[in-house]
């Protein structure tokens, strides 16, 4: 799967994108025949513990998009680039973005965008570093915006409409619209021929995107916009609760699960 793959999908059939943050999972959701995965700098508050998306390094998510790469044979993979990883400069940008296709072997990266990720959209694509913008909710302004549902008076819609279009002509591939209202992100969708991913944004996009441990149910809780579609947690609890009632009853290791070598029996 290529980025022109992708922006051919547009209006076409629905298109899946799932969150991935190592091997394992990443083979599990390409065998699903998933579309694209997002190695999202989500990864911060899933699984590296911390509060928020903001700590999260370019090394980290280099580290996790490789891991995920290795696993990935078919669906595109998009590295999401987290906070202070570009808009200082744009040589910096740059570097860090191509670093993902490089080093890592993304095949396109995310940003969350506004206006001034435009002209980074315009440099990057034409450098042949495919670009998936993303629109709405934008945790990384969190200490600046909250996380609220965006776009939900005129002036906040219209600009997120004006901001799609700014980016497709840029040569952005896709668009996230993330906690919108649906009817916003249905607007955004008949306004430009880029496919539109929602995630909070209603059935009328293009595609949609979760996170896969809300997906799974490994998570704690879920979105109010998301849904949980299996209980792996409850399985790991159970599963690591049969393991140690089973080692302090001496029930494991069994025989089976112990090797024996007679040629060593005089050491003892």
């Amino acid at each position: 799967m290529r980025a022109r793959d992708i922006r051919a999908k547009a209006g076409d059939e629905p298109i899946t994108m799932l969150t991935a943050y190592d091997a394992p999972t990443a083979q599990l959701v390409d065998e699903a025949d998933i579309d694209m995965v997002l190695v999202g700098d989500s990864v911060g508050n899933v699984r590296l513990g911390y509060d928020s998306t903001l700590p999260v390094t370019n090394d980290e998510m280099a580290s996790h998009t490789a891991a995920v790469a290795r696993a990935t044979d078919d669906a595109l993979v998009i590295a999401d680039m987290p906070f202070l990883s570009y808009g200082a400069g744009d040589a910096d940008a740059i570097e860090n973005c191509g670093r993902m296709l490089k080093e890592a072997d993304a095949d396109a990266v995310k940003l969350e965008s506004g206006h001034h990720t435009v002209d980074l959209t315009r440099k990057l694509t034409r450098l042949g570093i495919p670009v998936q913008a993303h629109l709405g909710l934008t945790p990384q302004r969190e200490n600046e915006t909250g996380l609220y549902r965006q776009g939900t008076d005129e002036e906040s819609a219209s600009e997120i409409i004006d901001l799609a279009r700014e980016h497709e002509a840029a040569g952005a591939f896709s668009l996230v619209l993330e906690h919108v209202p649906a009817n916003l992100a249905e607007a955004v969708t008949d306004a430009i021929s880029i496919p539109t991913i929602g995630i909070g944004a209603g059935p009328n996009c293009d595609g949609q995107v979760l996170v896969i441990d809300e997906v799974i149910g490994l998570s704690e809780g879920t979105a109010p916009f998301s849904k949980q579609f299996g209980d792996v947690r409850s399985e790991m609890r159970d599963a690591i609760d049969s393991y140690a009632e089973a080692v302090e009853s001496g029930e494991f290791p069994a025989e089976e699960h112990s090797h024996y070598e007679s040629d060593i029996d005089d050491v003892y």
